[in-house]
């Protein structure tokens, strides 16, 4: 092991990122079968780590599996894993495959779920994405019809973000229908006459972490932002434009489709929900996170 190497998590047992392995037999690697989460972690303290867990149990039991430990285990080998890393800021990846068996498209009889966590530190979202923003592009949503799942299977997610990245952009988002729907890697907001709305949860949009506590801030502090369809027309004229995720936190969306998107510059209402958000991450920095979240 060299010094310094960060530890994984396989199946129980702690050891150097450079010895983890699993079988090539996997079915994660055969069929992409599994899910995942990556959860944010301040200061050593992971950011919404029940509701991490909870949406992890939701998306294996949609594909017909259980969470293979107790919720508290998980839990722990979460926290153990980034104290071995000496914590900081970080992010922890958790996935979770349905294990080792003969290739064979039908769910194997008896088989051990393989799980696998990583920590690895954060990537500082630059200065410039936040005081001037970041482009995007809208695409046809190619994926499949359960998108509120969070599995493995992310090959029309790479394609899309590598789509934006040849054109110049951040960020991919998909359109289904006529709808706006979320981003490639990200749940959307839009602001229209003040108010900015979230697509609702449903099917083809994956229920965010960030989204939710954005929701929730915006409750608390009585900001104008709710859950509603976004058209593709709506989105095209929006005033303002964002994106969350759990490792980029929320980010304004200037251009879209090679258009400025309202003045072309981050509006208010992500200022203010930004500060509020930056607000809750200092608080846990400081404290860490209270309560079961």
């Amino acid at each position: 092991m060299a010094e310094g190497e960060p530890l994984a998590y396989v199946n129980g047992t702690f050891l150097p990122l450079s010895e983890a392995k699993v079988s090539i037999l996997d079915r994660g690697f055969q069929f992409a079968d599994g899910v995942y989460e990556v959860i944010p972690v301040y200061a050593g303290s992971p950011f919404r780590l029940g509701a991490h867990i909870r949406r992890l149990a939701r998306s294996l039991g949609d594909i017909g599996m259980d969470l293979p430990m107790a919720t508290a285990a998980f839990a722990e080998a979460v926290y153990e894993l980034i104290k071995r890393n000496e914590g900081g800021d970080c992010q922890a990846y958790i996935q979770v495959t349905r294990g080792e068996a003969p290739r064979n498209h039908s769910f194997p009889e008896a088989v051990h779920p393989t799980v696998v966590m990583t920590c690895t530190p954060v990537t500082p979202v630059p200065g410039e994405w936040v005081r001037d923003g970041v482009a995007a592009i809208s695409v046809e949503d190619i994926r499949w019809a359960r998108c509120d799942i969070k599995a493995i299977s992310l090959l029309p997610n790479v394609m899309m973000r590598q789509k934006a990245a040849e054109q110049g952009a951040y960020e991919a988002i998909w359109m289904h229908e006529g709808r706006a729907v979320e981003g490639a890697a990200s749940n959307l907001f839009a602001v229209f006459d003040g108010e900015a709305r979230t697509p609702p949860d449903g099917p083809r949009v994956l229920p965010g972490i960030t989204r939710d506590v954005v929701l929730e801030l915006a409750a608390d502090e009585a900001l104008p932002v709710r859950t509603g369809e976004i058209t593709a027309d709506e989105l095209a004229a929006a005033e303002e434009v964002w994106v969350t995720s759990s490792t980029k936190e929320i980010l304004p969306v200037t251009r879209l489709d090679q258009q400025p998107v309202g003045s072309g510059r981050p509006g208010p209402l992500f200022r203010t929900v930004l500060d509020a958000y930056r607000a809750r991450i200092q608080a846990i920095r400081e404290h860490g996170e209270e309560g079961p979240s």
